[in-house]
């Protein structure tokens, strides 16, 4: 994954604590005016792919608004059953999965809704949280821990082998904020993101996954939801496929290290 630079932590101090009166106007204003869209409606598990004599891949994925499917009817038109969907496909096999998430939840609530939850036995794990934590202030160093003892839950309760960490959007590039809001919060999501690579990097049972470049920036329009925040059916049907393409690789890896 390529390196972005992070704003010195000392320059984004700075900046709020100037900004800190406009930037609270600012926010009061976005929570006024921001469409809220519901979470997708379906069961919260299920599977993709004929049954084989293979035995199935099973995914947990657990996350925020962007993982509970706001901005799309279904869940089979989310992030999970795209997910499950493509990576069926990409496999050859059948994909049992199991979702917990919440729309507005921090790392930590996450963390306290898995612990709450009854887990089904789970191969891969999906995690997408971190925009709330940064709307919230979060240390960013509080939620890496959080991650870690989620990902420690998830391995305890439910045998996750392999971790994939969906990192922070260009939160910069969010129509939906105004200026300077978005610039702190994007540099505050960015310095999570270096954070997050720094400690998960790219290792045998874990990872951190850009979002796919064509959700922000130009032409991301058509991809979006109606409330300029959240991906639409095209931006979770690509994200999908993405995110199925990159754990079947590493799927395969693992299965040939174990061979």
């Amino acid at each position: 994954m390529p390196r972005r630079i992070a704003v010195p932590a000392s320059t984004l101090t700075a900046a709020k604590i100037a900004l800190l009166p406009l930037l609270l106007w600012q926010a009061v204003q976005v929570r006024r005016r921001a469409l809220q869209l519901p979470e997708a409606a379906g069961k919260r598990r299920g599977r993709h792919g004929a049954t084989q004599a293979v035995a199935p891949l099973r995914v947990l994925l657990v996350g925020d608004s962007s993982a509970a499917g706001v901005g799309v009817r279904q869940q089979g038109q989310a992030l999970a059953g795209q997910l499950a969907l493509h990576l069926a496909e990409a496999l050859g096999r059948p994909v049992h999965w199991q979702l917990v998430a919440r729309t507005g939840h921090t790392t930590g609530e996450a963390l306290q809704h898995v612990r709450e939850s009854l887990l089904q036995p789970a191969d891969v794990l999906v995690t997408a949280l971190g925009v709330n934590d940064v709307v919230r202030q979060v240390p960013a160093s509080r939620t890496l821990e959080q991650l870690q003892a989620l990902h420690a839950e998830a391995q305890a309760r439910a045998g996750v082998r392999y971790w994939s960490h969906q990192a922070l959007p260009p939160m910069q590039q969010f129509p939906l904020l105004p200026a300077p809001l978005r610039w702190v919060l994007g540099a505050q999501a960015e310095g999570l993101n270096q954070l997050l690579l720094q400690t998960l990097g790219d290792q045998e049972d874990r990872g951190l996954m850009r979002p796919p470049a064509r959700l922000a920036g130009a032409g991301a329009a058509e991809l979006m939801a109606e409330d300029g925040f959240h991906p639409g059916a095209p931006g979770y049907a690509l994200w999908g496929q993405v995110l199925a393409e990159h754990l079947a690789r590493r799927w395969r890896r693992l299965e040939r290290a174990d061979s």
